[in-house]
């Protein structure tokens, strides 16, 4: 017995001396679009995004630790005219965001819905180029119904056996030019991570089970209630609380900042561009013999903390030289002026500027109702003469796509009657409301629109505004249906928008709008600046008809079309007024712009 005794008390301190506890930290990025130099590309000024900054909190976290992954989860070679120009000008040389990717290590990247923009050639090529796998095992061949991309990856790290399964927004076929994803289904994640789980956690038996999912959350990770249309876009919440064995969930789509542990699962989605880095730290321990994780903890790190790695940007220097003059090469000639003079005025009638977006809008999605912003009152436009890309990114500031939904008439009425709150009138003088400035100045939320002809009379109260809209010669009707192009975060209900959240998606235009104005100007040319006076803001007069005026004269008294005051007033015969009616004119508040 007392042999039995000693030879137990040997096992066990032997397990003691041989037990092991390590710290493993995973550095996860997503939505990077093509960023690696901190620099605002509409601009040219410094900005805190970008792989350079990634690779400085790498290079941070290894000098603490060397137990560091890197992963990415999607979004990756489609964004900046970095990218653009790898892809649509010299796509020879390795993909830039690949070779940094390379460099630093990267032990993988889920595939994205915008690694699809520029074609299956494109992104194949970037996939050779990388010495990490893109994951991503719910994207299938439609006659096989296997998995297009490696669907998982297992290996071992210092004893300890680490699985990473892709997935993949469903939701592509809503967005993505069908030619670019020909043959190709995209499988629900859910029901697919429940199949791989269980196949990493079974078969392959992994220590660590890490979900990469190029999605986001339709829930509120506390309470469970939706935050958004529940369409399958985003299955986040879904993947958190019905498929249990996942130890860390690293998500990406939605450019919003999230961590922490939820349903005893580490979760990261750090924004985008590089602007933050998801950090995972796991504790693990092997005193049974087997590696288990008994602790989790996740954080986002600030990309405003740091400076980038110069090292990392002298890898890619040679292609930012070459972007930057092309950037400044002109790509067509303005004739006529697309300038603001004064950013006010723009917004009081139809501008050059905004209705060349609209028609760039119009003609990619191939709908007639368009509308679109101007962001800011930095924003200048260019003048008559050639139109330089850095120009058209200095107009087009966000990284919006273009959505195509079906609203009732209504909700363009409501829509333009929230943009004509933006305006007070004091004293015959329109101006600014304060709280489209103040605390936060919210230009970028007052639309105009092509397609329609509408008069926002500011001398009404707000909500009773719109005086008249028109759509093809005739009223629009309240309760009929009517296509609308307007950009993602727009028809999301973004910026008090709610008429248009949760409204049927018709159709999905993802290149950036940016990306979208400099293909109109290199397939035309030249572009003309003109306008088709289809709105504008107005006071309103009741005039008195007196002996010798006809409806063409007072048109040229109040710079109105003729035909307008008829509609207006329900004038039959434009040609046969009386003395001493009275009509109401919508007079601009300016005579020009």
């Amino acid at each position: 017995m007392k042999k039995v005794l000693i030879l137990f008390s040997i096992l066990i301190l032997g397990l003691l001396v041989f037990a092991e506890q390590m710290n493993l930290v995973i550095l996860h990025t997503s939505d990077l679009h093509g960023n690696i130099f901190p620099v605002n590309y509409a601009t040219n000024k410094p900005y805190y995004v970008g792989l350079g900054r990634v690779a400085t909190f790498y290079n941070m976290e290894k000098e603490k630790n060397p137990n560091v992954l890197l992963i990415d989860t999607g979004d990756l070679i489609q964004g900046t005219p970095l990218e653009y120009y790898h892809a649509r000008i010299d796509n020879k040389p390795i993909d830039p965001m690949v070779k940094v990717m390379n460099h630093l290590g990267y032990i993988a990247s889920i595939i994205g819905n915008h690694e699809f923009n520029y074609g299956k050639k494109v992104l194949n090529k970037a996939i050779s180029e990388a010495n990490f796998p893109f994951l991503s095992a719910n994207i299938v061949d439609r006659d096989t119904g296997k998995p297009v991309f490696k669907p998982y990856l297992v290996f071992n790290y210092k004893g300890v056996k680490i699985g990473i399964l892709g997935l993949t927004t469903k939701y592509i076929p809503h967005w993505e030019d069908p030619k670019n994803i020909r043959n190709l289904d995209f499988y629900d994640p859910v029901a697919v991570a429940k199949k791989y789980v269980k196949i990493l956690r079974d078969r392959e038996n992994v220590d660590v089970l890490i979900v990469g999912y190029h999605g986001g959350f339709e829930r509120d990770l506390k309470t469970g209630k939706p935050t958004e249309e529940l369409t399958g876009e985003n299955e986040g919440y879904q993947l958190l609380t019905e498929v249990p064995g996942i130890d860390v969930l690293l998500t990406g789509h939605q450019h919003r900042a999230i961590s922490g542990v939820y349903n005893n699962v580490a979760v990261s989605m750090p924004k985008n561009w590089g602007k933050m880095v998801g950090r995972i730290e796991l504790t693990l321990d092997n005193s049974d013999g087997k590696w288990k994780v008994i602790a989790k903890k996740s954080e986002l790190l600030d990309s405003k903390t740091v400076e980038s790695d110069k090292e990392v940007l002298s890898l890619v220097q040679d292609y930012e030289d070459k972007v930057q003059k092309w950037l400044d090469q002109p790509v067509g000639t303005a004739k006529g002026d697309f300038y603001v003079y004064d950013p006010l005025k723009v917004r009081l009638a139809d501008h050059p500027l905004i209705e060349f977006v609209n028609t760039v809008q119009q003609t990619y999605s191939g709908v007639k109702i368009s509308s679109t912003a101007l962001f800011n009152n930095d924003i200048k436009g260019w003048k008559s003469g050639p139109v330089t890309l850095r120009d058209i990114n200095g107009v087009y500031i966000y990284p919006n796509t273009l959505k195509v939904l079906r609203v009732t008439g209504k909700d363009i009425k409501d829509a333009i009657e929230k943009s004509a709150d933006y305006f007070v009138y004091k004293n015959g003088k329109v101006d600014v409301n304060k709280t489209w400035v103040d605390p936060k100045p919210q230009h970028y939320n007052y639309d105009m629109w092509e397609g329609i002809n509408y008069i926002i009379d500011v001398e009404k109260p707000v909500g009773k505004r719109v005086v008249w809209l028109e759509y093809e010669g005739k009223p629009v009707e309240m309760d009929k249906e009517y296509n609308i192009v307007l950009n993602n975060y727009r028809a999301g209900g973004g910026g008090g928008y709610s008429m248009f959240a949760g409204k049927p998606v018709v159709k999905e235009v993802m290149m950036e709008v940016s990306e979208l104005m400099a293909d109109y100007i290199m397939d035309h040319k030249v572009i003309e600046a003109k306008v088709d006076h289809n709105w504008y803001v107005a006071t309103d007069v009741m005039y008195n008809v007196k002996s010798g005026d006809t409806l063409f004269k007072l048109g040229r008294m109040y710079n109105v079309n003729p035909y307008a005051i008829a509609k207006w007033n329900k004038i039959k015969n434009p040609d046969l007024i009386f003395v001493g009616q009275k009509l109401i004119i919508y007079k601009p508040i300016i005579s020009d712009n």
